[in-house]
């Protein structure tokens, strides 16, 4: 796993204990390049990041590779942050899960390509290609149609139906009560169905 020298450093010594840092001031002097406070923010949210991470991908190689790439997105593109849009756990988790989706369908491209390859030594399996291709259109729909919620149930849709979190992890994760969390997500699917056209 990536570390930084320093990580944790200077909480020893000094005069009794000291508060930590929250992670939005934390991001603020990531983004101003300050590596001490990126590697306390590595400490508190590392953990956190790579369970998301391995939830969807499984394997824990690449899980940890995708960690790292993460935060090396977060060093890079900190001064994006905007705190009045959430918090920066959420903003983090959030970049994390497009992460891992985005290895996943890669991962989904290279077995397809080994698919089609696959096929055309068998020119006569077309109901296993129809079946390819509606499924890659379905996929592309609920894709769009996520798009065209809000960013906050978004966010509750992808951490509940995607990462595979519960309603208090992801009250948790995003910092809101219960209620809030299971009211974004029964707009976000109701949003969702009517996007889909699915009959209710």
């Amino acid at each position: 796993m990536l570390r930084l020298v320093g990580a944790g450093a200077g909480n020893e010594a000094g005069q009794g204990a000291v508060t930590p840092v929250g992670q939005n001031e934390l991001l603020a002097r990531v983004a101003e390049g300050d590596q001490q406070a990126f590697s306390e923010l590595y400490d508190q949210l590392a953990p956190r990041v790579l369970g998301l991470v391995r939830r969807l991908l499984k394997d824990h190689a690449q899980s940890e590779e995708v960690t790292q790439e993460i935060f090396l997105e977060i060093w890079q593109t900190a001064t994006r942050y905007d705190a009045s849009k959430g918090g920066a756990s959420t903003w983090i988790l959030t970049m994390a899960h497009r992460r891992a989706v985005d290895r996943v369908r890669a991962s989904q491209s290279s077995r397809d390509r080994d698919t089609r390859i696959g096929i055309r030594d068998l020119p006569t399996d077309y109901d296993n290609v129809s079946e390819a291709v509606e499924i890659t259109v379905e996929h592309e729909r609920v894709t769009r149609a996520l798009q065209r919620l809000t960013e906050l149930q978004r966010q509750a849709v992808t951490l509940a139906y995607y990462g595979g979190y519960s309603h208090s992890e992801v009250a948790e994760m995003l910092s809101v009560p219960i209620g809030t969390v299971k009211t974004r997500l029964r707009d976000g699917m109701i949003r969702l169905r009517d996007e889909l056209g699915v009959a209710s």
